[in-house]
């Protein structure tokens, strides 16, 4: 079975599209291949889209994730995108199919998470469509801006990290997966263990930080960890044509409790392999320029970011153990296609 990135790939040569290289003819900035498109406009700003899907037994399961949390995180990853590219979020559109049996209370609660995100991340509902469906099955489109300075607009993309330049993320890595390992194992409405659930069910968003990454031009390469730090890595890399190389104790891993280790027994054995792998996490990974990385302290949370390793010209991701021994990271984080 073909994974994600070939699905994206061969549906865009079957359908008219626009794609890395022939956006200026056609009135688009940026087309398929990055975290949102970007649109041009006539006045000084360009337009910044993304569409994401939220899927009963994919992304969620009805039966243990609370119906406020599915609402919220719909619209919060989704905006991730923008905040990838550096851009403002402004409107969006959702398109739901439910069961029958899911329009009422399980309804209620989702739209109270949804709207809680929506003032959160500063959101306007302006339209949408609903259906039924044998299951549920959610689509949000976010609609958002870049304020464009003479021709160009200061939206970041995935290719322009450039060898020599220094890899960082915005926050610790592997929190989500402890709390899907937490949810799988029936403690997601345990209050004592809400703040180890929050990163999974209502996650932080680096809105503030993306944008202030690209209205200074600082960051030359960015993306939201979404599935993973090895997957989403490795498709940075694949779209700036380069390589890397990271270092495993510099990456900033999910702190396990004893008592909860104890809970998950195996499932919580290995914070790096979290780290690494686990999705979810919506940190930020961005690129800076070696000569611009003394100008990060005045970042939002600058406090959060760390340094994890440094962008190579020869392809392929290698990780650098802590005794000093150099093994390829393969992309082990999340697709859906792969997982079924």
């Amino acid at each position: 079975m073909a994974d994600e990135r070939e699905l994206i790939e061969r549906v865009a040569r079957a359908i008219p599209s626009i794609q890395r290289g022939k956006e200026q003819k056609q009135g688009i900035a940026l087309g398929i291949g990055d975290d949102a498109a970007v649109i041009r406009s006539a006045r000084k700003r360009d337009w910044v889209v993304t569409v994401d899907a939220f899927v009963e037994d994919v992304h969620f399961l009805r039966d243990k994730h609370p119906a406020d949390a599915v609402g919220y995180k719909a619209l919060a990853r989704a905006t991730s995108d923008l905040a990838a590219m550096g851009a403002r979020p402004d409107f969006f559109l959702l398109s739901l199919a439910l069961p029958s049996d899911c329009t009422r209370t399980w309804l209620n609660l989702f739209a109270k998470g949804m709207g809680r995100a929506a003032r959160k991340l500063g959101l306007v509902l302006v339209g949408g469509d609903t259906t039924r469906s044998a299951s549920i099955s959610i689509s949000v489109t976010v609609i958002g801006h870049a304020q464009r300075f003479g021709t160009k607009a200061p939206v970041v993309s995935r290719s322009g990290a450039r060898a020599g330049a220094l890899l960082y993320v915005s926050g610790p890595l592997g929190r989500a997966q402890l709390g899907l390992e937490l949810v799988l194992q029936d403690y997601a409405n345990n209050r004592k263990l809400q703040k180890l659930l929050a990163p999974h069910l209502y996650p932080a968003i680096r809105l503030q930080l993306g944008e202030w990454l690209a209205s200074r031009g600082i960051a030359s390469a960015m993306i939201d960890i979404s599935d993973g730090l090895s997957t989403d890595l490795a498709r940075l890399c694949s779209a700036s044509r380069v390589g890397a190389r990271i270092y495993a104790e510099r990456i900033p891993v999910v702190q396990i409790p004893s008592p909860v280790a104890g809970l998950l027994g195996r499932r919580a054995a290995d914070p790096l392999s979290m780290a690494l792998h686990g999705g979810d996490d919506y940190e930020l990974l961005f690129a800076v320029p070696k000569k611009l990385e003394r100008k990060l302290a005045g970042a939002p949370d600058f406090q959060n970011l760390k340094c994890v390793g440094e962008i190579e010209p020869t392809m392929g991701v290698r990780l650098i153990e802590p005794d000093g021994q150099v093994r390829h990271l393969l992309a082990k984080g999340w697709d859906s296609f792969r997982r079924a």
